[in-house]
């Protein structure tokens, strides 16, 4: 009798055949450490730079709005780029893409330290954007999770996530010691040096990235994702990812801001992003482990939910050290927990074959959240003199983001069954 199976667990079917020019499993652990490193580097400045809003606001005499409408255009081209990054990834494997990537971060960090001009600035989030797109711990975590078992995927996938908390857990504070030791602009420097700390462990991860989608009339890219479309299970991840990069980017960026106006010591702030970053390690294993025990949906539904919750008791309850630390140790357990159960969703709906493209658009609609949320922020500040009304609008789309998950089917969608 043949043993059933629901739907959102992988059977423990019997592995198929090796191909003869997969990678050895020792080269498949180190990409799996270069990818971390990748990740820790690529995403911890980048994450925790709304440390630098207030202090540079203030030195400059510029309105929030000129500082958070660059990380909002970055936060927009990385989600744009990140499809063609996909594209690159699936036809020519991920090292060249993140080397791309790594130089172009360096390039555009440099001019955000050596130019102290407001358009500038603004004009610096694209090619932030560019680099941050195509180096991001997404590109190398799902080329990672094609080459590791079905059953381990969703694992992987959280680990490649909770090297980019590590990360952030790291450079927030360093942020923070580095504004009061050198300054803004000296540290910005040194930020735009790090990234180029990725380029000598590429060779790793190209030992082990293969591309998955040919040339040929039958595979392009244009009819995947118009497949991926036709299925609802994709749509609905594209629409509740939206959500994520809100909140993410909102809270990432002005957090640290809204923290010393309520008279709070500014390292309060920094140090409020690095808990989010540590605990968002713990979040991204639970996310990554639940993932291949309970239904994807159900635990991404719960996320949402949790998130809209967390973050009403913060609005509700007046700000104290205590209360922000809390807050901060939640919500890190939650960051970006998402970001395993909705790629592994992607994979499990849509197959492999096209996987880095079709995340890349998945990736594109965080981005347009984070867009969202972190210009609206600066502009609902410049007009009120407060953050309320962000605040509550992160704890309704929340609420929204709950019920879009409940009907997602996890079930192999046409892409993946033609795939199989």
């Amino acid at each position: 009798m043949t043993k059933e199976f629901p739907a959102h667990v992988v059977p423990p079917s019997a592995p198929p055949p090796v191909p003869p020019d997969a990678p050895a499993p020792r080269d498949i652990t180190a990409a799996i450490v270069a990818g971390c490193i990748v990740g820790f580097v690529s995403f911890g400045f980048a994450a925790s730079f709304g440390v630098f809003l207030r202090p540079m606001s203030e030195d400059l005499g510029w309105a929030r709005e000129v500082f958070s409408l660059s990380l909002a255009v970055q936060a927009l081209c990385w989600g744009i780029t990140q499809p063609f990054a996909g594209m690159c990834a699936d036809r020519f494997g991920s090292a060249r893409v993140l080397a791309f990537g790594a130089v172009v971060s360096a390039l555009g960090m440099a001019l955000r330290g050596l130019v102290v001009d407001p358009t500038i600035f603004v004009a610096s989030g694209v090619i932030v954007g560019i680099g941050t797109g195509t180096c991001s711990f997404q590109v190398v975590t799902v080329a990672l999770g094609k080459v590791v078992r079905p059953e381990r995927r969703s694992f992987i996938l959280g680990l490649g996530t909770a090297s980019a908390s590590a990360g952030m857990f790291t450079a927030a504070p360093l942020s923070a010691w580095l504004l009061g030791v050198i300054g803004w602009q000296a540290s910005i420097l040194v930020i735009a040096a790090s990234f180029l700390m990725i380029l000598p462990v590429l060779f790793l991860i190209a030992r082990v990235s293969r591309p998955t989608a040919g040339s040929g009339p039958g595979d392009g890219f244009g009819h995947a994702i118009r497949t991926a479309f036709s299925d609802r299970a994709y749509v609905l991840l594209f629409l509740g990812f939206f959500v994520c990069g809100f909140h993410v980017s909102f809270i990432q960026t002005h957090l640290p801001a809204f923290i010393a106006d309520q008279g709070l010591l500014p390292i309060i702030g920094a140090w409020s992003l690095a808990l989010i970053g540590l605990f968002n390690i713990a979040g991204s294993f639970a996310s990554g482990w639940s993932g291949q025990i309970f239904s994807k949906k159900k635990v991404l539904s719960g996320i949402y939910l949790v998130r809209a919750i967390v973050i009403a008791v913060f609005v509700l309850v007046p700000v104290s050290v205590p209360g922000v630390l809390l807050f901060s140790v939640a919500m890190g357990l939650l960051w970006l927990s998402t970001v395993p159960l909705t790629m592994a969703l992607v994979a499990q709906t849509q197959g492999i074959r096209f996987l880095s493209t079709l995340v890349g658009v998945v990736f594109l609609s965080h981005q347009i959240g984070a867009f969202i949320g972190a210009w609206l922020g600066g502009r609902i500040y410049d007009a009120t003199g407060g953050y309320e009304v962000m605040w509550w609008a992160a704890i309704a789309l929340g609420l929204l983001a709950t019920l879009l998950h409940l009907p997602i089917r996890e079930t192999p969608g046409p892409l993946a069954k033609a795939e199989a």
